[in-house]
Order: structure tokens, then C-alpha cells, then sequence
């Protein structure tokens, strides 16, 4: 994975660019620890349903409660419409992640059209994505992780890496991923020639 350095007078000097690191299986155990015995509640929810639904940021602050629950009963997939592309995209909701957002749910008092991870400030009903950002940074750096290589693009690539790597399906991924073309998802999860040569080499023919 490359990175290259801004240096000039722009917004973003001194600052890493380029994709965002998933994070690894062990990083996301350490993380979901940490929140669970801080009682974090609502950002336990938002950590799990992050990789779970793998969307960006910008559709994962504006879900609401009947997006994941339907009466008191917890969906174990539902559908939301990407305000980047309109096209709609499925995810599922695992056991863990059903239990974090009705402990959360449930705590906060919400109700279907509420949102699920509303904002403290009053210009706006949900947590913006500069908020969500702000929290990203928090778990990544609370396991000693560099905050520069991470981002809210870490939560939307970290199941899709895992499965990928899993299975080398990527058609799967671009599905769970939304995407319209194949060659944004060979992209975005980083896929090079060695990636290729690497499944070459389990295949005797």
C-alpha cells in the first residue's frame, strides 16, 4: 500500500494520502474490548455495525432505527439506498452487532424514525461524518495504531478485506460493497500482481 505526504500550503499538508488500512482481526478484538469494559455503549454499537454494514460514512450516521428493527425484533439483514451512488445495498446484521445496538437502542430511548447515533449539537439530528472521523481516531489511536494511516474508510474496507482474503471471491465483495464497477473494487481493496501470482501458485494444473 502506498502513501504519499502532502507538503504544500494546502488544507491537508503534512498529511498521509492514499487508502485507508482495514483493520486486522486481533485490532478490531482489541478495540471492541476496550469499549466493552469502558461501557461505551453507543459507540460499541457504532463499532460493530461500521464493519457489519460497511458503508461510508456519509449513509452509516444517517441510519435510523427502523433501518435495523422492525417493532421490538432486530433484522438480521436489511437495505439502505448510498447517497453517493442511489443505488441500494444489502448487509447483514450479526448476532453481536444485533445485541450492541439494542443495548444501545434500548439505553438511549430511540424509536423507528429516530436516528440511530444522533449528534450532541443542536444544527444537526445525527453525528456528522467529521464527528464520526473524530471517533474513528479515538479507537484506532486507544491500541496504539498511527491515526494517519486509519480512517472512516478503515471501518468500510475491514469486513470486505477480511472476506476477500478469506475467499478471493470479488465479485462477492463488490456486492457487499455496493459497487457498480468491478475495477473500483480491485482498487479499493488494494488487488496487485501479487495478489494474482499468489493464487496462481495454489492452483496445479
Amino acid at each position: 500500500m502506498s502513501f504519499s505526504v502532502e507538503h504544500d500550503g494546502s488544507w491537508n499538508k503534512g498529511r498521509i494520502l492514499g487508502q485507508k488500512r482495514p483493520l486486522k482481526l486481533q485490532e478490531i478484538w482489541s478495540i471492541r474490548v476496550r469499549l466493552e469494559l469502558a461501557k461505551a455503549v453507543r459507540d460499541l454499537a457504532l463499532f460493530d455495525l461500521a464493519i457489519d454494514s460497511k458503508l461510508r460514512g456519509c449513509d452509516l450516521v444517517k441510519l435510523q432505527v427502523n433501518d435495523v428493527m422492525h417493532g421490538n425484533t432486530m433484522l438480521t439483514r436489511t437495505m439502505v439506498v448510498q447517497q453517493k451512488t442511489k443505488q441500494p445495498v444489502r448487509f447483514e446484521i450479526t448476532q453481536r452487532t444485533r445485541d450492541a445496538l439494542k443495548a444501545w437502542i434500548t439505553k438511549a430511548n430511540l424509536r423507528g424514525t429516530d436516528f440511530i447515533f444522533q449528534s450532541r449539537l443542536h444544527a444537526s439530528k445525527h453525528l456528522s461524518t467529521r464527528q464520526y472521523a473524530r471517533i474513528v481516531k479515538t479507537w484506532v489511536e486507544s491500541i496504539g495504531l498511527d491515526s494517519a494511516e486509519y480512517g472512516t474508510h478503515t471501518m468500510r474496507r475491514t469486513k470486505a478485506s477480511l472476506i476477500y482474503k478469506k475467499t478471493k471471491n470479488i465479485r462477492a465483495v463488490q456486492l457487499l460493497l455496493g459497487h457498480t464497477k468491478l475495477e473500483s473494487t480491485v482498487r479499493y481493496l488494494g488487488i496487485d500482481v501479487d495478489d494474482a501470482l499468489e493464487l496462481s501458485e495454489q492452483i496445479d494444473a
